[in-house]
């Protein structure tokens, strides 16, 4: 049905009160002889009038995964109409009833577009489920703009920003000739150690999984003996979360810079520790000013950095039409906002629309992550050129600068799960809106889409690795026992029932010896693949979600507990619609592999990997 238009001066239906006439087809069906197929069932079919209505804020309730149902649709139905569903409902099982509407009308996906369960068929551009969200149940969306509605080129991105801190380097008297951006050296995820110059890779837990110090790879033997006793905690200020994608070109700095800290090419005036050259980098790549010479040069030159997004426009559009509140809140000023928003919105919108008529309300300068915790300065833009002029409370439909979340919920007059926050940043933009706010919250995640292409890629590599250690595990196993039985010999025990009679002790010894032989061949071929396994998406620190074999990585914790979802990009929401429902997947458990025999949720899983694999081939 249509959706409502959205802007205040043209609209001509409430949000929460519009009623859409629909015919209805509904069926009195007769009961379908045993082993006939569905399709030929005989139906007398009866027209009929009824109306669907959104569920608004007073109307809603909670449902059964414990989500509002505002923005739910009702159905208010003609008596005579009421009747006839409560009796085709009679007449066959609700999962009958599914499938048949399925078949019917299952072929509409794919007549509309929507091809699949992914974007564009590409499971590289889904959107995934944390804790389960009802989308339309959300009223008000607040966005980030920088690398969440503008998407730039991030290695070029990067590189300036590198290039900057290289040339304040030099003036200071640092030896940084011959010194090259290699993007591959760091990932995001990653964290810094000051205190002893290295940059590691955790799991959930906090525990080291791979570490580099300067540019040179650590082994094994050598994390566990530097990190072994180590867990990492983030409130320490030992640590630096490489959580951003901006953050890449400095760790990339000090990691080349420690190595010329060894070598005595940094001068004792400058830094004499891992800790104070970590200062020394920071302060040459100020954030701040960085951003300051960089964004100047988008400014004068956006097709160079900005990628466009046609997705990018229709998908806010969608959403602001179908009764949603769209905020814009960034970091960034106003003349720059404006700039980027008009370069990459404009063009793709109709002609009588700019990208400010997409939002209900812009704050530029917010300064978060303080934006989310306390009350600031709060200005209002009252010019195109930027002039401002201090005021004391935000309202719908306004330009600002500065401000705080609370100002925001008071104009809005919603806040909680109400409120979803967009932002590709996991601190300043997701953790924060979560903890002062409990918003509910989306992670733009760009490197995903590179992370799923890497782990189909790797999935055989991975499945053959799992086999050589379930192997490994069950020789273990016999060799555990077999060791156990020399145990108990030795101190003149034996097995229940004597079960281990027919055993003789040089025949164990023997037996343990080719065990031990092939457990140590398996390793041998299970070292190397541990080291390559992610090197599709980068050949040091393997992928970004994982962290070993089978744990996940410290940055994929953070993301589960802080974003109700996540995805690479946010045009991704345009197959999506604004009315879904995402649900989050069930959650494995150490325990889950002793349950025998399939399940519905495995079955289901199943063919989820199906169509992934399927859509994967076809990429």
């Amino acid at each position: 049905g249509p959706s409502q238009p959205h802007h205040r001066s043209k609209s001509k239906w409430s949000s929460t009160h519009w009623t859409m006439a629909l015919d209805v087809s509904t069926c009195r069906r007769q009961a379908r002889p045993a082993g006939a197929p569905r399709s030929k069932k005989r139906r007398e079919c009866v027209r009929a009038r009824c109306s669907l209505r959104p569920v608004d804020a007073e109307g809603a309730q909670v449902d059964m995964l414990g989500e509002s149902t505002r923005g739910d649709l009702s159905l208010r139905q003609p008596s005579e109409l009421g009747r006839t569903l409560r009796g085709s409902a009679h007449s066959s099982s609700a999962e009958d009833t599914a499938v048949e509407l399925l078949e019917e009308h299952g072929d509409l996906m794919d007549r509309l577009g929507a091809r699949g369960t992914y974007p564009k068929g590409s499971p590289v551009r889904g959107i995934f489920c944390s804790r389960t969200l009802n989308f339309r149940s959300i009223s008000t969306i607040g966005y980030d703009m920088d690398f969440t509605l503008i998407n730039y080129d991030v290695v070029l991105w990067e590189a300036r920003a590198y290039a900057y801190g290289i040339e304040t380097l030099r003036q200071q008297g640092v030896a940084v000739e011959g010194l090259r951006f290699d993007p591959s050296l760091v990932m995001r995820g990653l964290i810094i150690d000051r205190k002893l110059g290295n940059i590691v890779k955790a799991d959930r837990f906090g525990y080291v999984k791979r570490a580099m110090h300067g540019t040179k790879f650590m082994s094994p033997a050598k994390i566990a003996d530097v990190y072994g006793r180590t867990l990492i905690d983030l409130r320490s200020p030992r640590w630096t979360f490489l959580n951003t994608l901006f953050t890449v070109a400095e760790a990339v700095l000090y990691a080349q810079l420690v190595d010329r800290l060894d070598e005595g090419g940094v001068p004792n005036t400058a830094a004499h520790s891992y800790e104070e050259l970590h200062g020394l980098v920071s302060k040459a790549l100020i954030r701040s000013q960085v951003e300051a010479m960089l964004k100047q040069e988008i400014i004068n030159n956006p097709e160079k950095f900005v990628e466009l997004d046609p997705d990018l426009p229709p998908t806010l559009l969608d959403q602001k039409q179908a009764g949603k509140r769209l905020l814009l809140i960034t970091n960034s000023d106003y003349e720059y906002t404006s700039t980027m928003m008009s370069y990459s919105f404009d063009r793709f919108l109709p002609a009588e629309m700019r990208w400010r008529d997409l939002f209900d309300m812009v704050i530029v300068s917010a300064r978060k992550p303080d934006f989310f915790s306390s009350d600031q300065s709060l200005y209002e833009v009252v010019t195109e050129d930027g002039l401002m002029r201090p005021c004391q409370s935000v309202t719908v439909g306004g330009l600002y600068c500065g401000g705080s979340a609370r100002m925001v919920e008071k104009a809005v007059g919603v806040s909680g799960d109400d409120f979803l926050y967009v932002g590709d940043h996991i601190y300043t933009d997701v953790s924060v809106a979560k903890i002062n706010h409990r918003w509910r919250t989306c992670l733009i995640l760009r490197e995903l889409e590179e992370e799923i292409k890497a782990l189909n890629v790797g999935r055989q590599h991975r499945e053959q690795l799992k086999r050589l250690m379930n192997k490994k595990e069950k020789l273990g196993d016999l060799f555990s026992m077999l060791r156990l039985v020399l145990v108990r010999r030795k101190n003149k025990r034996s097995f229940p029932d004597n079960v281990d009679a027919f055993l003789h002790e040089n025949e164990i010894e023997e037996i343990l010896g080719k065990l031990l032989v092939a457990m140590e061949r398996l390793d041998a071929d299970i070292a190397p693949m541990l080291v390559e396994d992610g090197r599709h998406f980068n050949a040091t620190w393997g992928y970004l979600s994982r962290a070993g074999l089978n744990d996940k990585s410290h940055l994929q914790r953070q993301i589960e507990k802080y974003a109700d979802i996540y995805t690479s990009r946010v045009s991704n929401f345009l197959r999506y619609t604004p009315f879904m429902y995402f649900r989050s997947p069930s959650q494995s458990l150490a325990h889950d592999r002793m349950i025998p025999g399939p399940s519905v949720e495995d079955s289901t899983d199943l063919d989820d990997a199906a169509e992934y694999e399927n859509s994967m081939e076809e990429m």
